[in-house]
C-alpha cells in the first residue's frame, strides 16, 4: 500500500531535531579485586624493604634432665626482602572547543576524560600488581618496575612439569609451562601446602574461564534442590575445605592461566606520600587543558607463605 500523494512525512522534511539520550552507557568493568583487598601502606623511597621471619620447625624430641644445665638454642636471622616502586599515569588533553561545545551526558568534556583516565589507571594498576613480572630498579632511560604477585610466591604452588617457580625474591618471574586444565585435586594440594606452612588463605582469584571450572568442583558433599526452589544453582561462592574456607572471587586484569589462593593480611600495597592517584593540572601549551593521573607505589609480600597458586591453567 503507497503513502497518498503529497503526504509530508518525517523523510520530507528538514530541521528534525536530533534524540540524543542524555545519558552515556559504559560496561567497561571497573573492579579491582585485589588492589581493594590488599593492606594499604606507605613508601617513602623508590626501594622498599621489609622482613619475614618463620619459628624453628616443632620438636617431638625436646625433653631435657632434670637439673642439667640450660642449652642455648640456635637463633636465626630474619630475611630481609625488598621490591620497587613503579609510576604508572594516565594524561587526559581536550581542546578549548571541545568543553565550549553544548554536549551530552556530561557537562564538560575535560572532567568526563579525565574520569575515564581515572578508572582506567585503577585497572592499570591491578593488572601491574598481578603480573609475573619482576621488579626493574631503573634509571634514566629504563622506567620502574615493581614485582607482582607471581614472583613471590614459591612455597606452595602447583605447576606443570616444565614451568618452574621464580626465585622468591622478585628478582625474576616465574617460568610458565605447558598449560594444563585445572582440577579439584590441584586445588586441594595447595590449600594444604598452605596449611602446612602456617598460612590460612581465604581468597581464591581466578580468571572468568577457570571460575566457571572451579563451579563443577565437587568437594564432599552432596547436593539436593528443593522442589519449591525454581532457580538452577550452578555455581558456589565458597569453598569448605579441610583447611579453611576459600572463597572464589573472578578477576578480569589478572593473568587467566594463574589460580591464586591468598590471604590479604599478608599482602600490602605501598604508596609514596601525595602521590596515590593525585591529579595534577599540566601546564597550557595552546588552546587546550592537560590533566595528568598519577600514581606511585609498589607491591610488598609481606610473608608468602601466607599463600599459593595453580600455574600454568587452560584458558578456554
Amino acid at each position: 500500500m503507497a503513502q497518498p500523494t503529497n503526504t509530508y512525512a518525517v523523510n520530507d522534511m528538514a530541521g528534525v531535531r536530533e534524540d540524543l539520550a542524555n545519558v552515556i552507557y559504559d560496561v567497561s568493568p571497573v573492579e579491582t579485586p585485589f588492589l581493594s583487598m590488599a593492606k594499604k601502606g606507605r613508601i617513602n623511597d623508590v626501594t622498599f624493604d621489609w622482613q619475614v621471619d618463620a619459628l624453628a620447625s616443632a620438636s617431638s624430641t625436646n625433653f631435657v634432665i632434670e637439673g642439667d644445665d640450660a642449652t642455648t638454642d640456635a637463633s636465626t636471622a630474619t630475611t630481609r626482602r625488598s621490591n620497587v616502586a613503579c609510576i604508572s599515569d594516565k594524561v587526559a588533553r581536550t581542546t578549548g572547543t571541545a568543553r565550549a561545545v553544548n554536549t551530552a551526558g556530561r557537562s564538560d568534556e575535560h572532567d568526563y576524560q579525565v574520569m575515564k583516565r581515572g578508572k582506567e589507571l585503577k585497572r592499570d594498576i591491578e593488572s601491574i600488581l598481578l603480573a609475573n613480572n619482576a621488579k626493574v630498579t631503573g634509571n634514566d632511560s629504563t622506567a620502574r618496575e615493581t614485582a607482582g604477585v607471581p614472583a613471590w610466591l614459591i612455597t606452595n604452588t602447583d605447576f606443570a612439569s616444565d614451568g618452574a617457580d621464580a626465585t622468591g625474591d622478585g628478582t625474576d618471574a616465574r617460568t610458565d609451562g605447558t598449560q594444563r586444565a585445572f582440577t579439584e585435586s590441584q586445588f586441594k594440594s595447595v590449600l594444604q601446602q598452605i596449611w602446612n606452612s602456617g598460612g590460612s588463605a581465604s581468597i581464591a582469584m581466578v580468571g572468568g574461564f577457570n571460575r566457571q571450572v572451579a563451579s563443577t568442583f565437587t568437594g564432599n558433599a552432596s547436593k539436593d534442590q528443593r522442589a519449591d526452589d525454581k532457580t538452577l544453582h550452578a555455581s558456589f561462592t565458597f569453598y569448605e575445605s579441610d583447611f579453611g574456607v576459600a572463597k572464589w572471587v573472578p578477576n578480569r586484569f589478572m593473568r587467566s592461566r594463574d589460580c591464586l589462593i591468598l590471604d590479604p593480611e599478608y599482602w600490602e600495597v605501598g604508596f609514596m606520600p601525595g602521590r596515590n592517584m593525585s591529579t595534577t593540572e599540566l601546564a597550557k601549551t595552546g588552546d587546550s587543558d592537560q590533566t595528568q593521573i598519577l600514581c606511585e607505589y609498589g607491591l610488598k609480600a609481606l610473608n608468602e607463605k601466607s599463600s599459593g597458586m595453580v600455574a600454568d591453567l587452560t584458558t578456554s
